[in-house]
């Protein structure tokens, strides 16, 4: 209002500080589309928090180095699934953004959203078989049908 009150002393006319307000409208919707693009932007993109992509079923093995001696050998013996290992140590991140609380931490996504976790016990030992999460796979394989 005071840029308003401004302009009214410049004797711009009536017409002219309408036209102003209009162009002002402008902006404000330029800027609300704008900021509403970026929104869905960031939201897709946090959609697919799978490290192996938004497409088909990954089992993710997040473990760290000095907890290598509980690695999960047999995960990458599951079938019908794509597999990936993170080691927490070298991409301290991950530990954050998955949200690992404990090593070793196996986490199933289907279509890049997470569907199953099994994690390790107090001794950092998994616990689960690969009998339990190749159930678990086939289970969600079955339900996509």
């Amino acid at each position: 209002m005071i840029v308003l009150d401004m302009l009214r002393e410049v004797k711009l006319t009536n017409v002219e500080i309408i036209n102003m307000k209009k162009d002002n409208t402008v902006w404000k919707l330029f800027g609300g589309y704008l900021l509403i693009i970026l929104f869905m932007l960031i939201s897709s993109s946090i959609k697919g928090q799978s490290p192996c992509g938004d497409e088909g079923i990954c089992v993710t093995q997040f473990n760290a180095g000095f907890n290598d001696a509980n690695k999960v050998a047999w995960v990458t013996k599951l079938s019908d699934c794509d597999t990936k290992f993170i080691d927490i140590m070298v991409d301290a991140k991950a530990a954050g953004k998955y949200k690992i609380v404990v090593v070793p931490t196996i986490v199933i996504y289907s279509e890049g959203e997470e569907v199953a976790r099994f994690q390790a016990n107090i001794m950092m030992q998994m616990e689960s078989t690969q009998k339990e999460i190749q159930g678990k796979i086939d289970e969600i394989l079955m339900d996509s049908f």
